[in-house]
């Protein structure tokens, strides 16, 4: 496609879902706060620096758009899982492993709890079924963090349980619903299995893309608890019409061209090993100077080789990529000079990501001698240097542990 065949569709200004085609097979699927302003920017000029090769390409083989409009960014989100699943879209799941990809999941309970599940996850627990089984499964959702922002919103509206363990009906898990029901001021006192029930069925019409379905059902249930004098929840059915039209969902979708970049936030990455032995990667993450330790995540290489720095690298990199639901950061920082730079942008670039590398060369005393492409990725050579002295001081903390096992 062009730019100039744009002219020929009436893209409107509301949130929905967009269909990249080539005559009827769908090339990519994606959500927008506007149609509009969206689909315009895949006709960009810097289109292959912000989102890949992968996805010019796929403009490039497309030959129309189609669009489908919704009320809320929050149903564009749902919608855009639904029809993922239905056309497995390659430009949307090439490259990707399924099992990676996070999914929305009601459990098969006496109480039901709304999960956040990886698909390896889900299908561990078809083959065991160990504690609970899954009644309903929702996606896939391409970003982590919207799924989960998603549910906390619908969360606000149909109040339902995401404990990881399962709830009994008493015993020491009472005291638990009861804290629950505390925070989200729905059930005051005791538990009530009708309501309960009922909102589940709510929240199944919604993830499952039927928001005009659960309007009606809503509408319904407003007007025959009414009929039946029970108006506190006729105005509870109201309140939830209300909200699903008026919830404050933009949050949810970024920039997709960014691809969840986190603004300020920096990734470095080291290795660390004995003569081949006991191999650790580390990647630690910085936002504005600062360590986030809870980010830090350690990685025991598999298919090392003796002295293989670069192929560690690139080790560590392919398999934190696949944690799509880890935010993506501004920048990522390796220790090293080019050879290790290029291996980082070939990986990110295999992954379809355009997200600027630096790297920090050492002198023969592992004190920082040159900062490269610290300007280009928009950071200060300052916290590319603090970021780089993180992830060499984790990565020697984990190999240690690592090692001191060994010796047990």
């Amino acid at each position: 496609m062009e730019r100039s065949d744009l002219k020929k569709i009436d893209l409107p200004d509301v949130p929905g879902v967009y269909l990249f085609k080539k005559g009827r097979s769908v090339l990519y699927i994606g959500k927008a706060t506007s149609l509009r302003d969206r689909v315009k920017s895949y006709f960009d000029d810097d289109l292959i620096a912000t989102r890949g090769p992968r996805i010019v390409d796929m403009v490039t083989q497309a030959d129309r758009v189609s669009f489908e409009t919704t009320p809320t960014v929050l149903e564009a989100l749902v919608r855009e899982a639904v029809l993922i699943k239905k056309y497995l879209p390659p430009a949307n799941t090439e490259g990707k492993d399924d099992s990676s990809f996070l999914y929305a999941c009601i459990t098969r309970e006496d109480i039901p709890r709304v999960l956040v599940m990886r698909g390896k996850d889900i299908d561990r627990k078809k083959r065991i079924g160990n504690g609970f089984r899954l009644s309903e499964v929702y996606g896939p959702f391409p970003s982590g963090p919207q799924l989960r922002e998603a549910l906390r919103l619908i969360r606000r509206i149909f109040p339902f349980y995401d404990t990881p363990k399962p709830l009994a009906h008493g015993g020491k898990h009472q005291a638990a619903k009861i804290e629950f029901n505390k925070q989200i001021g729905q059930y005051p006192s005791a538990y009530d299995s009708r309501a309960y029930a009922r909102t589940i069925r709510y929240v199944k019409l919604f993830l499952s893309g039927r928001g005009k379905m659960l309007r009606k059902t809503l509408l319904r249930d407003m007007a025959r608890a009414a009929r039946e004098e029970r108006f506190e929840e006729a105005a509870e059915r109201r309140r939830e019409l209300y909200a699903l039209e008026h919830i404050q969902d933009v949050s949810l979708i970024k920039e997709e061209g960014s691809r969840q970049k986190a603004v300020g936030r920096i990734e470095a990455y080291d290795t660390a090993h004995l003569s081949g032995t006991n191999a650790v990667g580390v990647m630690v993450v910085v936002e504005d100077g600062a360590p986030v330790k809870r980010e830090y995540r350690t990685f025991n290489i598999r298919g090392f080789k003796k002295n293989d720095d670069i192929g560690s690298l690139r080790e560590v990199l392919s398999r934190r990529l696949a944690h799509a639901e880890w935010p993506y950061p501004a920048a990522v920082v390796v220790d090293g000079a080019r050879p290790q730079k290029r291996a980082a942008e070939e990986a990110l670039r295999a992954a379809g990501l355009t997200i600027p590398v630096v790297a920090v060369v050492k002198d023969e005393r592992h004190r920082p001698r040159e900062v490269i492409g610290a300007r280009p990725a928009g950071i200060s050579e300052a916290d590319a240097v603090l970021a780089n002295a993180e992830a060499h001081r984790f990565s020697l903390a984990r190999h240690r542990r690592a090692r001191s096992r060994g010796m047990r």
